[in-house]
């Protein structure tokens, strides 16, 4: 067997095998006793995370406040302790974001520490991106060697998703990574069924609904089902030890669900994203089951029976393959449904607790039970959320592949011969090619080749998406994959020396792709509340990415299907008609709005968005800054994010009314006039504004009330009124 042959067939580093379980239970067949890594391991692995450490942290600063909506939420807990910990969207707590915090604490603390910067909250995502293919190839390196793991974290590292995702401040960063380290843990419990292992994963677990809430929760039934099955002790002890799982799972996630529960409403701010100020309406609603339903009050998006929303694209089995979603996750996901099937099918009938088909399911079944959800959720869906298959693909690759390869390189015969004219008859005692070894490493080759050549194919067509972004790359890829997966076939009648030729040769025609789109993604600035990877795709919503270009919707954007939308446009959006009695729209438009403006609420008067903020004018900034430290809020507007550019550009608190989507009722017209009353804000800032698919009010009554009451005033194209000039004469 030639050196490359070795090192993939190399049986990977275990841990101690567990002491003897109270009662008798079948025990798999376990590797040959734990051997060092091959001297190449840590330098490969050094070279993995340094490169994907430059890939993430490469021109960061270009995107600015990325998503602003987060970013003001970071700055306003780096000023106030109270704001830390809810995930306030000002300093002064009127309102929080609509997601628990714990990515948010992450970005404070790092703004507390160097200061407010693009550079100060972006940082820790592209950390949390190295950490996490750190800590996949750890994970897949237990069972499976190095080689799987540094297939598997090269994998997830060069996911386009992926690439966006960790130089991003999304929640979703710190959640993969959650994540990732409960596999780790499952598969160390796994191996000496450990209960303070098996704790950990779902304190892990629950850590990851603190940072995205229920999409934390979908690799609960599989993580279980594998300990389940494979944990190798008995059923009673298995059972009793996932229920103290759980229970850690409950403890990490609901601890800060109780506290804000428990406070009374008038000593915290508002919970954004719900109708009735609850973190459990919003956990099982908006963030929860409505995703799934696409019953979400108060959203702009979700609600179209039998396929999402405006921004949510077409529900389905090739949701994950479709013009949105495909360039950003599915390059390496025909290989990993291939590789997965094929694996099982090896696995056979294997004691129950086999690691090899253990592993399989744990990946396999992340990657499936998520997929599936993501492909038929009928609420809000962006592409970016695939970013959490990522690792599953990833492994069920590195896994797959490895796997296979020992089986073909174990073969006998020609498909296991490494050099032409190697004797092909039998030898006392070894497989023959028409036995079921022989069967099985002929299986894993065709397997193999399968895998590349559906991989170049379907690179080839995600590429063709983009026909005028380097189209010569088509070409190299088909080409490549189509010869690497032949090679493959002929690998046991080639010179040993070529075998490594032809696995770079598949391994680079397979990543080129997701590699280029992960350039491009790095070298672009991103921006707003949908950011999307990779180069303009044909039939995206918009230019520039296969979604908005840099997360801003375009005037006039046509969303077919929206609900209650006239010829498909969504009105009270950027764009749309804002007519009275249509969703969204506010009688008259909303207060001191002028005509046009690209990106504005309807009739234009403001400044951001419904997914971006801008920032205000020098001589803007110098008027709402006028006397802002005698105030509670410098000002107020409608929309999270047209409230962040204000906040982010002076430092100063601005109340963001009916939160993200300007549906909220924070605060309703009783409370914001006897804020006003109160002389708690100075400003109000025209602009804002979207309410579809129910929700609120509040926000259109208190504009109008504005409007009636407080003289306008316009600072380079935006309407701002002083609410200390005192009621209209």
């Amino acid at each position: 067997m030639d050196r490359t042959e070795t090192l993939l067939t190399a049986p990977a580093v275990t841990a101690p095998p567990a002491p003897p379980a109270p009662e008798p239970v079948p025990v798999a067949a376990e590797p040959p006793p734990p051997r060092p890594d091959p001297r190449w391991t840590r330098p490969a692995l050094a070279v993995l995370l340094l490169a994907t450490g430059v890939l993430y942290l490469w021109g960061l600063g270009a995107s600015g406040w990325a998503n602003s909506f987060y970013s003001a939420a970071a700055q306003a807990g780096a000023e106030s302790w109270k704001a830390f910990f809810y995930g306030s969207s000002d300093a002064a707590n009127s309102i929080t974001v609509d997601k628990t915090p714990a990515s948010l604490w992450l970005m404070a603390l790092s703004v507390r520490i160097f200061g407010l910067s693009s550079w100060s909250i972006l940082v820790p995502q592209a950390l949390l991106g190295v950490a996490t293919v750190g800590a996949l190839y750890a994970t897949v390196r237990r069972w499976y060697g190095p080689v799987a793991g540094l297939l598997a974290g090269a994998v997830l590292a060069l996911t386009p998703v992926a690439t966006l995702m960790f130089r991003f401040n999304n929640p979703d960063a710190l959640l993969v990574l959650l994540l990732v380290l409960a596999a780790y843990a499952t598969v160390r419990a796994v191996e000496t069924a450990g209960t303070r292992w098996i704790v950990l994963a779902g304190a892990l677990v629950g850590l990851g609904f603190l940072t995205k809430m229920l999409q934390a929760f979908l690799v609960v039934p599989v993580f279980a089902g594998v300990y389940l099955l494979a944990a190798p002790t008995g059923l009673g002890r298995r059972i009793c030890q996932l229920l103290l799982a759980g229970l850690g799972l409950v403890v990490a996630a609901g601890w800060w669900v109780a506290v804000v529960e428990l406070v009374p409403a008038s000593a915290r701010p508002y919970i954004g994203g719900s109708q009735g100020n609850s973190i459990l309406e919003l956990t099982l609603g908006y963030n929860g089951l409505g995703r799934i339903t696409g019953n979400e009050e108060g959203s702009v998006g979700g609600g179209r029976a039998g396929g999402g929303g405006p921004f949510s694209g077409q529900t389905g089995w090739l949701r994950m393959f479709d013009t949105e979603v495909g360039g950003q996750i599915s390059w390496l996901l025909p290989a990993a449904l291939i590789l997965l099937v094929a694996g099982l099918v090896l696995a056979g009938r294997a004691p129950r607790t086999d690691r090899r088909r253990a592993g399989l399911l744990l990946w396999g079944g992340w990657l499936l039970v998520t997929g599936l959800i993501f492909s038929f959720m009928s609420g809000i869906f962006h592409a970016y959320y695939t970013v959490a298959l990522a690792p599953a693909v990833g492994a069920v690759v590195g896994v797959g592949a490895v796997l296979l390869w020992r089986e073909r390189a174990a073969a006998p015969g020609p498909v296991g011969a490494h050099e032409p004219g190697v004797p092909t008859e039998p030898v006392p005692g070894a497989a023959t090619p028409g036995t079921r070894a022989g069967r099985r490493g002929l299986l894993a080759t065709v397997t193999l080749a399968a895998a590349l050549a559906v991989t170049a194919c379907w690179s080839w067509r995600l590429l063709g998406r983009s026909p005028d972004w380097y189209p010569w790359l088509r070409t190299v890829v088909l080409v490549g994959g189509l010869a690497a997966a032949v090679l493959v076939v002929l690998a046991g009648r080639l010179p040993r020396r070529v075998v490594p030729v032809v696995l770079a040769l598949g391994a680079a025609t397979a990543l080129a792709g997701p590699a280029a789109y992960a350039l491009q993604t790095a070298a672009t600035p991103h921006t707003g509340s949908i950011p999307s990877a990779g180069p303009a795709v044909q039939g995206g919503f918009g230019p520039g990415r296969g979604g908005f270009p840099g997360g801003r919707m375009p005037a006039g954007a046509q969303f077919p299907g929206a609900p209650g939308s006239p010829n498909g446009q969504f009105p009270g959006l950027p764009g749309g008609t804002g007519q009275t009695g249509q969703p969204g729209g506010v009688p008259g438009g909303l207060p001191g709005q002028a005509a046009g403006g690209a990106g504005r609420a309807p009739g234009g008067g403001g400044m951001g968005g419904l997914l971006d903020s801008r920032a205000p004018s020098a001589e803007l900034k110098a008027l709402l800054e006028r006397d802002a430290a005698d105030y509670t809020w410098m000002a107020a507007t409608i929309g999270s994010n047209n409230a962040s550019g204000y906040q982010l550009a002076t430092g100063r608190p601005v109340m963001a009314i009916g939160g993200f989507n300007g549906s909220d009722p924070s605060p309703t017209l009783a409370q914001f006039q006897a804020y006003v009353a109160d002389g708690r804000i100075h400003w109000f800032v025209g602009g804002g504004g979207f309410r579809a698919n129910g929700g609120s009010s509040a926000s259109q009554e208190i504009a109008a009330w504005v409007a009636e009451t407080f003289e306008s005033q316009t600072v380079d194209g935006v309407t701002v009124y002083d609410l200390s000039s005192g009621r209209e004469g």
